[in-house]
């Protein structure tokens, strides 16, 4: 089955074609990160003016990088939410029109139900992902636990009160001056910072929460940095890295330890990492260097025992990891395999803003789709 997936949830322009859910027959994104540079973040309504500009030439490349037609499509998928709605809307009402022109079923996809299944692309049927997992995803929208007993099926178990991770990093790398997107420029000057220099703290929530909290982490960086202004009058490169790298090492520190409890607490056999902090190598590294042994650290330095075994895994590339159409169209076409013909169609709740989409009342029923800003997927768990 093959499925053109459609991404315009932030300010990335995707679209890609993927055969049975995990053969990527062509992946095509066209990022805005040099537009917003100049504003230090996204604004919505420049972002939603280049998905515009984007979109056909998008869709057109990646079927030309597939080899294929729309004749050759067997169904659309599209993020319908959550994200920006101005940048929603431009995806949804161009999948909805080609799903209705072309009578194609529509698919609609959670964004963060997208990132999970970005694990599946390039899956090897040598070394099938089993169930139960624990998904860790983690970016600048989104920090949550999602348990997974099979396919299509969302048991969220933890999530932020504040922050994501994701935000914090860009909110530090601002403080620090190190300039937008803060993630991969936190990461940057962290490799050569010492880790160990400052002890910032870690919330944990309550001993048995899987939630997470990180506005406390990021007012400690501003008060170390408003402290160092005080006593030096700048900020040194020395100073930078180590603020940079104690920080990176809390943040990956309670990540990785509430993705070890919960997936001893649940019994998973894999714990995965998604989402566009998952391209981060430290955690990359803390995630594995703890799931290898039989226990590990704690970032209170208490040791922990673990009673079973996890394999760790994340995107195989990291374009994967960011915001792609390619993982829409893999989380279409688990849940289509899953549910079939009684797949649920997300609804927005009453009172959002809703997309134009061509309804029709013959051939295939779901050929539009509403956007949703504020979608959540856990309430349609089976």
């Amino acid at each position: 089955m093959k499925i053109l997936g459609i991404e315009t949830s932030c300010d990335e322009t995707a679209a890609a074609v993927v055969e049975d859910g995990t053969r990527v027959l062509s992946s095509v994104i066209f990022s805005q990160i040099p537009l917003h540079v100049r504003t230090g973040g996204v604004v919505p309504e420049v972002a939603a003016r280049e998905h515009v500009v984007k979109i056909v030439p998008v869709v057109e490349e990646a079927l030309k990088k597939a080899g294929c037609g729309l004749e050759d499509i067997d169904a659309i998928a599209v993020t319908q939410g959550p994200g920006l709605l101005s940048s929603l809307v431009i995806g949804v009402s161009a999948a909805s029109t080609l799903a209705a022109v072309l009578d194609k079923p529509l698919f609609p996809v959670n964004h963060i139900a997208g990132h999970i299944y970005a694990n599946w692309l390039g899956e090897d049927s040598s070394d099938k992902i089993k169930f139960p997992v624990v998904v860790l995803t983690v970016s600048g929208g989104h920090n949550e636990l999602v348990l997974m007993n099979k396919h299509a099926s969302y048991k969220l178990i933890g999530e932020t009160f504040d922050d994501a991770a994701g935000e914090a990093f860009d909110k530090v790398a601002r403080l620090l001056g190190l300039g937008y997107p803060g993630g991969p420029q936190v990461s940057r000057v962290a490799f050569s910072g010492n880790a160990r220099r400052f002890i910032l703290p870690q919330a944990q929530m309550g001993k048995d929460s899987f939630n997470f909290s990180f506005s406390g982490l990021k007012t400690a960086v501003l008060n170390l940095e408003q402290k160092e202004y005080a006593s030096t009058g700048s900020l040194s490169e020395e100073f930078i890295a180590d603020c940079a790298a104690s920080f990176q090492e809390a943040v990956c520190g309670v990540l990785t330890d509430k993705l070890l409890r919960a997936a001893e607490k649940f019994k998973a056999k894999e714990v995965h990492l998604a989402g566009g902090v998952s391209a981060n190598k430290r955690l990359r590294a803390m995630a594995g260097e703890k799931v290898s042994g039989k226990h590990y650290f704690d970032h209170n330095g208490k040791k922990v025992e673990l009673t079973s075994s996890f394999k760790l895994r994340f995107a195989r590339d990291f374009s994967f990891c960011t915001d792609n159409a390619a993982m829409v169209a893999a989380a279409a076409y688990f849940e289509n395999a899953r549910h079939g013909t009684n797949r649920p169609v997300r609804k927005p709740k009453p009172g959002n803003l809703k997309s134009a989409g061509a309804s029709r009342k013959k051939g295939n029923p779901n050929t539009a789709v509403l956007a949703d800003p504020e979608l959540r997927m856990y309430d349609i768990a089976r």
